[in-house]
């Protein structure tokens, strides 16, 4: 069993082009677009959360347009330390995860990684001891996810019965929020898609585990200029109910 420690470490892959976001992502990477009305880039909101959970090093990879994140970064009052690696080549998903936790200060400490797109908020901490308590090499956060759609039901004749808007899927998906062992970076390909190859592996030999987001928790994937409106009239909800 490994002994349990939160990471003070993570991974943020921030290197992807989000076409589905043009035209934000014409002149910016798909982490600096910001969310309407709070002047402040995905990645900003990503860092303090981690910030927040203890995180003190955070290493970003980056890509699409790397030099206006880069930018931003010299600018902004982080409250953690940041450095950036820039893929000279695309390595994959896998890839670039194996090349920016190279630079991780602590290699033989454990990891968090996330996705750049991600706007999330739950308790790290408990996922970084749900991992342990299963001594998993890699444990993903699981989401439940609307359905963009309505649904329907129907009963046994074929009868509607009722309609209902944008309902909870049945099925959990990959958050892309992570905790990994230190021994995780070994596995990982030198380029290429992990989800293809070091995954499957992992859950075919029990070492993989999957971590629900707890109830009420908030994420939101931001991949189209639906999902930033939606994440601002969240954020706005939020604050609200904090009474800010």
């Amino acid at each position: 069993m490994q002994q349990h420690s939160s990471p003070t470490q993570a991974v943020v892959l921030a290197g992807g082009q989000g076409s589905r976001l043009r035209p934000y992502t014409d002149d910016r990477p798909k982490p600096m677009v910001e969310i309407p009305g709070t002047g402040t880039p995905i990645i900003g909101f990503q860092l303090a959360w981690l910030a927040a959970e203890g995180v003190t090093d955070a290493v970003i990879s980056c890509g699409h347009l790397a030099g206006v994140l880069e930018e931003w970064l010299s600018r902004a009052e982080l409250p953690l330390r940041v450095r950036t690696v820039v893929e000279d080549e695309p390595l994959g998903r896998g890839g670039g995860l194996k090349f920016a936790a190279a630079r991780l200060p602590h290699p033989e400490r454990p990891w968090y990684a996330t996705n750049g797109d991600i706007w999330t908020r739950f308790p790290l901490r408990e996922m970084a001891a749900f991992h342990a308590e299963r001594d998993a090499l890699a444990t993903l956060a699981l989401a439940r996810p609307r359905i963009s759609w309505g649904a329907v039901e129907t009963d046994a004749f074929g009868h509607i019965t009722d309609f209902v808007e944008a309902p909870p899927s049945p099925y959990l998906i990959n958050a892309g929020v992570y905790v990994f062992a230190p021994a995780f970076a070994d596995l990982l390909p030198d380029s290429g898609d992990h989800e293809r190859t070091t995954f499957p592996r992992l859950a075919r030999e029990r070492r993989l585990a999957g971590f629900p987001l707890p109830q009420g928790a908030y994420w939101r994937a931001i991949d189209t200029a639906k999902d930033l409106r939606e994440a601002a009239r969240e954020l706005t909800r939020m604050d609200a109910g904090n009474g800010s």
